[in-house]
């Protein structure tokens, strides 16, 4: 079973950048698909950016043009670049990894984006 442990949340102003990271513990190889959801405060989980073991991508449209995910099956680490931070991007974000045994999550991190 993967364990995915999130990193580079915190707080930053409108128009900044932050780059998150998702560490697996195991081989993500196997992963058919690892993405970034995020949930804010009274609002259902979404999904932010995907990246497929073949690497093709897929992104919120309100999100387009702004992140970009990266997905590295050496180093078993999914990164979401994130740029021009908006407010409504604050939220807890999560990382998620699927194989064809289950679905993975990690404990998420926070991003605020103060206007």
């Amino acid at each position: 079973q993967v364990q995915l442990v999130e990193s580079g949340g915190g707080l930053v102003q409108a128009g900044g950048s932050l780059r998150l990271s998702c560490a697996a513990s195991g081989n993500i190889f196997s992963m058919n698909s690892m993405g970034w959801y995020r949930q804010a405060p009274g609002k259902q989980r979404e999904l932010v950016a995907s990246v497929t073991n073949g690497g093709s991508t897929n992104y919120a449209d309100s999100v387009k043009g702004r992140f970009t995910i990266s997905r590295d099956n050496i180093k078993n680490t999914l990164d979401l670049q994130m740029n021009n931070l908006k407010p409504e991007d604050t939220a807890v974000y999560y990382c998620n990894a699927r194989d064809n045994v289950g679905t993975y999550w990690g404990q998420g991190t926070q991003v605020t984006v103060s206007s």
